[in-house]
Order: C-alpha cells, then sequence, then structure tokens
C-alpha cells in the first residue's frame, strides 16, 4: 500500500521533512519511491517557502491509490491542493499536562456516564447487637482526674 508520507531530516532542533511517496512497510526516513515536496515546521506560516510540493505529481500519486497521512493531508490543505481534514476533537489540547489531571479530578463526577449495577443479592438480614463503648476511656479519665500525692 502507497502512502504519501513525512520523511525527517535536519539536524537536532532543526527538522526538516521530505514528503515522500514510499511503501507503508518502509521504515519513515528509509527508502521511498519519489520525493514530491519539502515541508520546513520552523518557518512561519505565512511564508511561501515553508510548504513546497509538486501538486501535479501529488494528483498522479493519489489517482494510483496512495493516500496521505493525517498530517500530510493538513500540509496539502494548506497548500490548497486537497480538502482540509477535519478538526479532531480533543478540547483539552491547549491545556497544559499538569492542568488536565487537576481538571479531570473535578469533572470527573459530573461526566462519568451513569452506571448500570446489577440486581441486588438479598443476604439474610442479620440485626447486630449495639456496640458498647470501650471502658477503658473511663479508667483513663479516672486516672487524669487524681491527684498526685505530696510528700
Amino acid at each position: 500500500m502507497l502512502k504519501i508520507r513525512l520523511s525527517m531530516g535536519g539536524v537536532r532542533k532543526r527538522p526538516i521533512y521530505k514528503i515522500v511517496i514510499a511503501d507503508s512497510r518502509a521504515p519513515r526516513d528509509g527508502r521511498f519511491i519519489e520525493k514530491i515536496g519539502s515541508f520546513n515546521p520552523l518557518l512561519p506560516k505565512d511564508k511561501k517557502e515553508r510548504i513546497s510540493v509538486e501538486a501535479e505529481r501529488v494528483k498522479y500519486w493519489m489517482s494510483k491509490g496512495a493516500k496521505p497521512t493525517l498530517r500530510v493531508s493538513r500540509i496539502l490543505g494548506e497548500a490548497q491542493i486537497m480538502p482540509m481534514p477535519k478538526a479532531g476533537n480533543n478540547p483539552l489540547k491547549a491545556v497544559p499536562k499538569k492542568d488536565r489531571k487537576k481538571a479531570d479530578d473535578k469533572e470527573s463526577p459530573k461526566t462519568e456516564a451513569p452506571k448500570v449495577e446489577a440486581a441486588p443479592v438479598k443476604a439474610p438480614k442479620v440485626e447486630a447487637a449495639p456496640v458498647e463503648a470501650p471502658k477503658v476511656e473511663a479508667a483513663k479519665t479516672e486516672t487524669l482526674k487524681e491527684e498526685p500525692k505530696k510528700d
């Protein structure tokens, strides 16, 4: 199966990606069939050099059955070669990870789905005898009340 995907290059902290046609079984940065463009995520979105794609080759390979990955389909959508994919539903994406757990703890009782419980099993009722308070407490209070004898 053919994929239109990104192949990473560049150096540490300065990535640059090639948009390539590759077999889905090939490694990410390994063997590919054809390079059809490049993507530089470090450049601002309004710069023309950020995305360079050969639109005719993309259309050709898509007609042959190549499917773009989600990230490549967004890049092609920005370049107006194909329609932009619909946005996913991740409302917590903009919230820092350490704050997500706090928000989950607060909202978890509200957002939980109602639990379906099995029919309660009736056990024979056993009446418990009332438990008396231990007499140790009374003994302690009496010893505290006694005053030590003076010699």
